[in-house]
């Protein structure tokens, strides 16, 4: 079986069965980035919280079905908005990025492409710098060329070298604007919207398959956490070798996180001994199902 990763993925907003479909069709790791949960957070405590939980129980509940995760901290655009909220936040996470799993800054970028949002991207890159991690970018969902080319002049005043950061949610017309830079070039595939399988398919024939890097980003929304698997499907449809596929969808996300340290193809491939029995925080991710032990 092909083995895939996505690189960019909500698990928390996601259920158990998800995580036993996607090891299924062959992911056998993911990347969470840290974002908004559609409900605006109030307190910098509630931030805490939910780096905590995605460097813990979602980790474990991860491994339980035999995947490995990894993570992104960051300030999201949208709660950027909220400046005294976002000074806190911005004070408590060098702490976070200094943990083991977290392979990045991000997600941050533009929303409404505010002066907020701006000042706290900027800051978050300084911060990707001190620690030598990568940045995930979110590009926004209105205005995405304008917004994209921002981004782009951003990155070039703040000084972060282009190959440590990704771009995310390009499509037909911002992915032109990225490869004229040395950023990687990141695709989030769904149902309805964003990118299809196809058009994916069709902007690798275009542009090559070099940095380019696919996930399904799938969150609380009308989402698919195997677009990924998907993606390899129409690639091998349309005549792509397993190679092929596994360079865009195993090899490239991978080998651009691995430049933060703390994560290899080498680990990842590593297969999990699965043990259900084991607890977090004395629960289970099982709800009353006959627990798997894998020797």
């Amino acid at each position: 079986m092909m083995k895939y990763f996505d690189p960019h993925i909500h698990m928390v907003s996601r259920t158990t069965d998800d995580y036993q479909r996607m090891f299924a069709a062959g992911i056998i790791g993911v990347i969470e980035p840290a974002f908004w949960q559609g409900q605006p957070r109030t307190s910098v405590g509630s931030f805490i919280d939910y780096f905590d939980t995605l460097l813990g129980w979602e980790r474990f509940r991860a491994s339980q079905f035999g995947i490995h995760h990894y993570c992104t901290m960051g300030l999201n655009p949208k709660e950027a908005n909220d400046l005294g909220l976002a000074k806190e936040v911005m004070s408590v996470l060098p702490r976070f990025l200094a943990k083991d799993g977290v392979v990045a800054v991000g997600e941050i970028g533009y929303d409404d492409i505010t002066p907020e949002e701006e000042l706290f991207m900027a800051e978050q890159m300084q911060l990707a710098m001190e620690f030598e991690l990568p940045v995930l970018v979110h590009t926004p969902h209105r205005d995405k060329i304008g917004g994209t080319k921002r981004t782009i002049a951003l990155i070039r005043e703040v000084g972060i070298p282009e190959h440590m950061v990704i771009i995310d949610h390009l499509n037909e017309q911002t992915l032109p604007l990225v490869m004229e830079t040395d950023c990687w070039r990141g695709h989030s595939i769904y149902p309805n919207t964003k990118m299809s399988e196809q058009r994916m398919v069709a902007l690798l024939k275009e542009y090559g398959l070099e940095k380019m890097v696919v996930n399904s980003a799938a969150d609380w929304g009308c989402s698919d956490p195997l677009k990924v698997p998907k993606t390899g499907a129409a690639m091998r449809q349309a005549g792509y070798s397993d190679a092929e596929i596994t360079q865009v969808l195993f090899d490239n996300p991978i080998d651009f996180f691995a430049q933060s340290g703390r994560i290899s193809k080498e680990e990842v491939s590593i297969p999990i001994s699965v043990d259900q029995t084991k607890l977090w925080e004395s629960n289970s991710a099982l709800r009353g199902q006959t627990p798997i032990v894998e020797n």
